[in-house]
C-alpha cells in the first residue's frame, strides 16, 4: 500500500511539473475605450489570437476595455507602476508624464489621416519612443483615434464666434486647453469617465471627440448640436511597462510586437469606415452643421500662437521636426 501511495505521489509530481512547464503566461492589458470601439475590437479579435499563435500558445492575455480597471489616468499610472502590463489610451492622458506628445497634438496640424499616420510611423514616432523609455514605458504602436469634433447643448457651431464662452470638456493636455481658450471657449479638463454625467448635469455644455467615441458613449442623449470642426487629429498610444517587457524572453517580446502590429493594422483598416458610419448615425440624432473653409481658417489663425507655447514648454526641436515631417508627408 505504501508503495502504491509513493507511486501515486510521484505520478502527481510529474503531472504538476509538466503542467507548470507548459503553463501559459498571462499578461493583463486595459483601456478606457468602449467594447465596440475599433481599438477594443482589434485587441479582442486580433491581438489575442495572434499572440497565442505567434507564441505557440505560451502567452495569453486578459483584456479589460471600457474602463473596467479604471479611467485612462488610472490605467496609465498602473502601467507605469507595473501593476498593469499594458494600456491603449489617447495620447492626452500620457502627456502629463511625457509632455513631448504635445508636439503631435497641435491644432489644425494634420490635413488627413494618411499624413497623420505617416508622420507618427516615422522619425517623429521614434523620437517620442525615446521619451517614453525615459519615463518607464515602451511603445508598441499607434492606432487611429481620429479627427475631433465639437458637440454642445446650447447652439449650432458654424464659426469661431459661436464657441465664445462655451463650457467645453477637454482632455487633460495643455495644448488642447490652450487652443480652445484661444478660440474664445471656456475649456474644462476632465477624465472621460466623468463626462456623460457632467453633460447631463450641465457642469459642461459641450465636448469634443471623434465621431465613433461620440456614438459609442451616447453623447447625443445629452447634446443637441454637432459640427465637423476637425480641430485636432488624435492618436491612440499603446504602451507597456518597460521593465516587464524587457524581462520577457526575446521570443515572447517578438510575439507581443508581432501580434500588436497585426492589431494596429486591422484597427486602422476599420477606423475610416467606422468614422463615416458613426457620423451618419449622429446626424440622425443631433443637428449637424458644416464648418466652412473660411471659418476653419479663422480658427487656425486664432490658435496659431499655441505652437509657440508648446515650443516653450517642450523645446522647439521636436515641434519643428513634426512641422517639417507634416509638410513633407503632404
Amino acid at each position: 500500500m505504501q508503495r502504491l501511495f509513493r507511486k501515486m505521489a510521484a505520478t502527481a509530481a510529474l503531472v504538476a511539473f509538466a503542467a507548470a512547464a507548459g503553463a501559459q503566461e498571462k499578461i493583463r492589458i486595459a483601456g478606457n475605450f468602449a467594447t465596440e470601439h475599433t481599438s477594443s475590437v482589434a485587441m479582442e479579435q486580433v491581438f489575442k489570437s495572434e499572440l497565442a499563435r505567434l507564441s505557440n500558445n505560451q502567452l495569453g492575455v486578459d483584456i479589460f476595455p471600457a474602463m473596467q480597471l479604471g479611467g485612462a489616468k488610472e490605467n496609465v499610472d498602473a502601467v507605469r507602476s507595473g501593476a498593469l502590463f499594458m494600456t491603449w489610451v489617447g495620447v492626452a492622458f500620457l502627456s502629463r508624464i511625457v509632455p513631448e506628445l504635445e508636439a503631435i497634438s497641435l491644432p489644425f496640424l494634420m490635413p488627413n489621416r494618411e499624413v497623420a499616420l505617416k508622420v507618427v510611423d516615422g522619425a517623429v514616432g521614434q523620437l517620442i519612443d525615446q521619451k517614453y523609455a525615459e519615463k518607464g514605458f515602451i511603445s508598441l504602436g499607434w492606432m487611429e483615434l481620429g479627427a475631433r469634433h465639437v458637440t454642445n447643448s446650447k447652439r449650432p457651431i458654424k464659426s469661431m464666434a459661436d464657441l465664445k464662452g462655451l463650457k467645453i470638456r477637454m482632455q487633460p493636455i495643455e495644448t488642447h486647453l490652450a487652443t480652445f481658450r484661444a478660440l474664445g471657449a471656456n475649456p474644462i479638463s476632465m477624465d472621460v469617465k466623468e463626462l456623460y454625467s457632467a453633460l447631463q448635469q450641465g457642469v459642461v455644455e459641450g465636448q469634443e471627440n471623434p465621431y465613433p467615441i461620440i456614438s459609442a458613449n451616447r453623447y447625443s442623449e445629452v447634446q443637441k448640436y454637432l459640427s465637423n470642426t476637425g480641430h485636432f487629429f488624435d492618436f491612440i498610444a499603446i504602451v507597456a511597462n518597460r521593465k516587464q517587457f524587457e524581462a520577457m524572453k526575446p521570443e515572447h517580446q517578438k510575439a507581443v510586437r508581432g501580434a500588436m502590429a497585426a492589431a494596429v493594422a486591422y484597427q486602422r483598416k476599420i477606423a475610416a469606415e467606422a468614422d463615416g458610419k458613426a457620423l451618419d448615425e449622429q446626424r440622425k440624432k443631433m443637428q449637424y452643421d458644416e464648418i466652412s473653409p473660411q471659418a476653419r481658417e479663422e480658427m487656425r489663425k486664432a490658435s496659431a500662437g499655441v505652437v509657440d507655447q508648446v515650443k516653450t514648454r517642450i523645446g522647439a526641436e521636436l515641434v519643428d521636426r513634426v512641422l517639417a515631417e507634416v509638410a513633407k508627408a503632404r
